[in-house]
């Protein structure tokens, strides 16, 4: 049996944002909600590289991936993309952990980083016909 691999990349996907789902509130935990919205938004567009029959770059940087899949799959805000990249990136190294320019990301950030990875993974669930859902 062929392991389909968008649902596998999707399943790992929706496993961050329900590990979102239990910190969202937790103020001290907000760039753990940053981190894990970068890697539910990564590995959805991972799941639609794949679906399109290209090779899976080793990338990280989501507005790159986001050009790879741009005719099937439109996201209007690079801003967050490029704020979650910068958390994301920020999250390696721990003097700087999970820093925007103003400080550590609000529980309103997380919130929002939390509905845009959830928007993004119902999206390419709906895009390629495979049924998660989103807890």
């Amino acid at each position: 049996m062929k392991i389909n691999m968008s649902t596998e990349w999707l399943k790992a996907s929706k496993l961050d944002l329900e590990s979102i789902r239990y910190i969202v509130e937790v103020e001290y935990l907000t760039s753990v909600v940053a981190f894990h919205a970068q890697q539910s938004i990564e590995k959805s567009f991972k799941a639609i590289i794949e679906y399109k029959n290209k090779k899976i770059p080793k990338q990280h940087d989501l507005l790159k991936l986001k050009i790879l899949i741009k005719d099937v799959l439109d996201i209007h805000d690079d801003d967050i993309l490029d704020t979650l990249n910068n958390l994301y990136i920020d999250s390696r190294y721990p003097g700087d952990l999970g820093l925007l320019p103003y400080g550590k990301p609000t529980i309103s950030d997380a919130k929002e980083f939390y509905v845009f990875a959830s928007d993004i993974f119902e999206r390419a669930c709906i895009l390629l016909n495979i049924e998660l859902g989103s807890e």
